[in-house]
């Protein structure tokens, strides 16, 4: 598996898209913070970056990556490894790769100009969101025979999940607001590791004014601290589960 997942991550140090990657949120990182004093607003303009674009490149590289890689994964198979390592070892190695390029592209610079609490959480949220939407992009992998209905539908996902899923929620709660539902609507961001990550972030910064309706009724009802364990538990989750079923499905799958 270690033998694996180091030819993979030779391949992928020499992918112009990890670099580039790289140096985009480097650039944007610098001239967010250098620009303005306010190290928080800064933060803020970042968290906004990495909630709309990270999600969106972590599963369509993933995706593509996996799709381009098939018969690498095959000539693997075709050696006494087992199924679970040589699938766990390409998701490690691409996961591990975004994962650089984020800490070196918004983690070294928030790190270097606004050091604190705060910074650690964003290279955190950043690094977790890479993880989940990696996992996502694999079990699309698994689930797809057809390269491109799975990279749609890794575009779809990420989109639904950026953008979509506030909207039906806001439609949910003014649909049903003659009823109690406010728990319901609150516990709801456990089902969009973006709106976890959001609140996450949000709650370290306690700027409950960003957070939104159901970001709001988060804070109400679980605060500051259990809000953040709970943010943290479920994002967790989020990379655990998709890569449970990837496995489990990728060992009967018949390539």
């Amino acid at each position: 598996m270690r033998t694996a997942i180091k030819y993979i991550l030779l391949d992928l140090a020499r992918n112009k898209v990890i670099l580039l990657y790289a140096l985009v949120l480097a650039g944007l990182s610098f001239s967010l913070l250098s620009l303005d004093g306010n190290s928080s607003k800064g933060l803020l303009s970042l968290l906004n970056v990495t909630l709309l674009f990270v999600p969106l490149i972590a599963i369509l590289f993933s995706a593509v990556y996996f799709f381009n890689s098939i018969e690498f994964t095959e000539l693997l198979l075709s050696h006494p490894i087992r199924r679970e390592r040589v699938i766990m070892a390409e998701y490690l190695a691409v996961a591990l790769s975004l994962s650089a390029a984020y800490a070196a592209g918004i983690g070294l610079p928030v790190l270097f100009f606004a050091a604190g609490a705060e910074s650690w959480m964003l290279a955190g949220i950043g690094v977790l969101l890479t993880l989940i939407f990696s996992a996502l992009a694999l079990l699309i992998f698994v689930m797809s025979k057809d390269k491109t209905k799975g990279i749609g539908a890794a575009i779809a996902l990420a989109l639904f999940f950026a953008l979509l899923f506030d909207g039906l929620l806001i439609a949910f709660i003014y649909s049903f607001s003659e009823y109690p539902i406010d728990k319901i609507a609150a516990l709801a961001i456990a089902f969009n590791p973006i709106d976890l990550a959001r609140v996450l972030m949000l709650l370290q910064l306690d700027a409950a004014v960003l957070m939104g309706y159901s970001g709001a009724l988060f804070k109400k009802f679980l605060g500051s601290g259990t809000g953040s364990i709970f943010s943290l538990f479920f994002m967790i989750l989020w990379v655990i589960i998709p890569l449970f079923f990837s496995v489990r499905i990728f060992k009967k799958k018949d390539l």
